[in-house]
């Protein structure tokens, strides 16, 4: 596969079809480019200004979705490769992110955002590595 870099990250636009009574939103099927398999699924709420960083999937690859509010996240590779992106509802993707990609998110809108994580595999203890905010070079106080 060769060396993990930030450019990996797939962005896959995501339909949200506009029905009467509330949108449905689309999220991943399993002939899209970036399911590889499933493993499991779970969400985690992101309130305004709260950063959780830093983490690393050593095998996991991630299909991140905010269906509600906004995330700004952060990904660093291991050459120190920086990659940010905004998505939320104004900006309805999915990211693709393959195994060891360190990363961390903040919520960045009014309302406590959402964010929906399909991964190909379990989670398991020793599958993901953790750092310190401080570890990385990076001003979060600048995304609020």
């Amino acid at each position: 596969m060769g060396p993990v870099t930030v450019d990996k990250i797939i962005v896959t636009p995501l339909n949200r079809i506009p029905v009467l009574g509330g949108d449905v939103l689309k999220v991943m099927k399993q002939s899209d480019i970036g399911f590889i398999g499933f493993g499991e699924s779970y969400f985690s709420y992101a309130e305004k200004g709260i950063t959780k960083a830093w983490k690393c999937h050593l095998n996991m690859t991630l299909n991140l979705v905010v269906p509600i509010g906004e995330i700004h996240f952060v990904f660093i590779d291991n050459f120190g490769n920086r990659r940010e992106e905004r998505i939320g509802e104004s900006c309805y993707v999915r990211l693709t992110v393959p195994p060891n990609i360190w990363f961390g998110f903040q919520g960045i809108s009014d309302r406590t955002a959402l964010l929906l994580n399909i991964a190909d595999i379990e989670h398991t203890p020793n599958e993901v590595e953790r750092k310190k905010l401080s570890e990385f070079d990076y001003n979060w106080e600048l995304n609020k």
